[in-house]
Order: structure tokens, then sequence, then C-alpha cells
């Protein structure tokens, strides 16, 4: 029997130590910890993938918690069959003891092992579906503010203002006055309302 540990952060900015020290005092042995730096959208992960591929029957793989797993309800349910029934491996959820396939593995273990699956994997689903409805409420109320995101545009060019009043007074086209201040026509005409509606301020 080997022993495996899989660690999942969300982005490569965030910090997968507290995975890390709970699987080393497990005694996970540190080449067979696999770490994946990115969403629990799905499994498409390549340490992840990796592991699976060396994982065989009797071996045990440890998570700290159901939502390192992933994140997507179905999909769980889906890895956690593939693991357990297909691989034949047993799981251990770290922060959940009733998430150990090691123990009942008569029919009532195995059923309060899936009661206890689904509710969390249900839970784990709620709350990304949640942080998304909060991000883009907080996106909604910031723009409502005057909030804006994306880069700043580029400060417009010293002769713009020269150039915009020629081509509003018809001296020029918008084609030689997009040429004058070095953008495409199609930028020249978004900047010249943008500029337009700041001077009716």
């Amino acid at each position: 029997m080997a022993i495996y540990g899989y660690v999942r952060v969300s982005t490569r900015d965030q910090n997968e130590d507290r995975q890390m020290i709970a699987l080393q005092q497990l005694s996970v042995p540190e080449k067979n910890i696999y770490i994946d730096k990115q969403s629990g959208k799905d499994f498409e992960r390549p340490m992840y993938k990796k592991m699976m591929r060396r994982l065989k029957p009797d071996d045990l793989l440890y998570v700290k918690s159901i939502d390192r797993l992933g994140r997507n309800y179905e999909e769980i349910q889906n890895q956690w069959r593939i693991l357990t029934k297909e691989k034949k491996v047993d799981i251990v959820v770290i922060d959940m003891p009733l998430l150990d396939t090691r123990r009942g593995k008569d029919l009532m273990g195995t059923f309060l092992s899936d009661i206890v699956l689904q509710v969390l994997s249900f839970v784990a689903e709620n709350e990304r579906t949640n942080i998304k409805q909060r991000q883009a409420e907080g996106i909604a109320a910031a723009k409502a503010k005057g909030v804006r995101f994306g880069r700043p545009p580029a400060p417009l060019p010293a002769n713009f203002h020269s150039v915009y009043q020629r081509w509003k007074e018809g001296e020029i086209t918008g084609l030689a006055a997009a040429k004058e201040c070095g953008m495409p026509m199609s930028t020249f005409r978004y900047r010249a309302k943008i500029y337009e509606n700041a001077k009716l301020l």
C-alpha cells in the first residue's frame, strides 16, 4: 500500500503550506504529494491526472478538505466513484473524519459516507456559486459608483484638442484626424466621443 496526498490552491499566489503541513503530520512521503495551482471547477489538472495514473488498488489518498478535491458537485461525486470503485483506493478527507473509506466497509458505513459526501459536495459547489455571485454584485456596485475596470486609457496626444477642433469644424476628415493623432480611426472616434462628453460636464 502506498500513501499519497493531493493539494490544490486556486491561484499561483495562494499558499499551500496549511495543506502540506497536514499531510506531513500524517507521514505522507513528499514524493507522493501532488500539487495543482488552478481552479477546482473541473478535474483537467496536470498533477491530479499524473497522480491518478500512479494510484493502485489499496493505496491511500489524503486530501485536507473536500473542496481541495474539487468544487463541482457532480464531478466530485464522479471522481469519488472512480477512485473508490474503479481504482479501488481508500480516501481520507482530513477535515471530515466521517469521510474515511477505510472505516465502515459494510453497507451502513458506505451509506453514511455517501450521504456525507453528497452534502459536502453540494456545500462546496454552493459556496463556489455564492462567491461568483458576490463578485458579480461587487463589480456591478463598483461600476454604479463610477469605478472603472480594465487598463486605464492612454493619455491623449498633445495635438488632440486642435485636431479635434479642426475635425469638428469640417476642416479635415476623420481619417486625416486619426492619422495626425497616430491612432486608428475607430480609436479616434471613441476618444473624441469621450472628450466631447467630458466638455459637456
